[in-house]
């Protein structure tokens, strides 16, 4: 049942309401709500505004909320302003990214349970709403989270302390 060719959403269309394919779309124009897809690539005019979730996402546009697959590449005209999950991630030097990153096994699946149970407690703030948990530990223990800061264009870890009343 899965097509072998690819959908395309145009350069000229807007699309207002959510996007759901097992196969492969290629998007050049822009989407207001999510995008569910096997294989996802985001031209360099697209624009997603809602989240993405996908077993590959290829970005060469803007998206506007978060990104979850198993292997993520931004191009370097990418820009992403929204949480990353992955299994695998790369970043051409000039792609710009706000938000945070994290490394999951199965960030499809954990895509498919966040919508229907809360955020698990030992993630790292994925929605970006708690600075409470881990303030110092969560920028310098990832990997993945040190590389995206440096090759962000946001300030470079110049956080204010967090202040304990206890």
């Amino acid at each position: 049942m899965k097509s072998k060719a690819p959908s395309i959403i145009s350069a000229d269309m807007v699309l207002q309401g959510s996007i759901t394919s097992e196969g492969e779309v290629q998007l050049d124009g822009t989407v207001e709500g999510d995008v569910r897809a096997g294989s996802l690539t985001i031209g360099e005019d697209a624009a997603v505004d809602g989240q993405v979730v996908a077993e590959s996402v290829i970005v060469r546009g803007r998206v506007k909320g978060s990104i979850k697959a198993r292997q993520v590449q931004l191009a370097s005209t990418a820009r992403i302003e929204g949480d990353i999950v992955h299994s695998a991630l790369s970043m051409e030097s000039g792609a710009f990214f706000d938000g945070h990153c994290r490394h999951s096994s199965d960030p499809v699946a954990d895509a498919g349970s966040a919508k229907k149970a809360a955020p698990a407690p030992n993630s790292s703030a994925p929605s970006g709403g708690s600075s409470s948990s881990k303030p110092s530990n969560d920028m310098s223990s990832g990997a993945s989270s040190s590389s995206t800061s440096g090759s962000s264009t946001s300030p470079s870890l110049d956080l204010p302390k967090a202040k304990s009343s206890a």
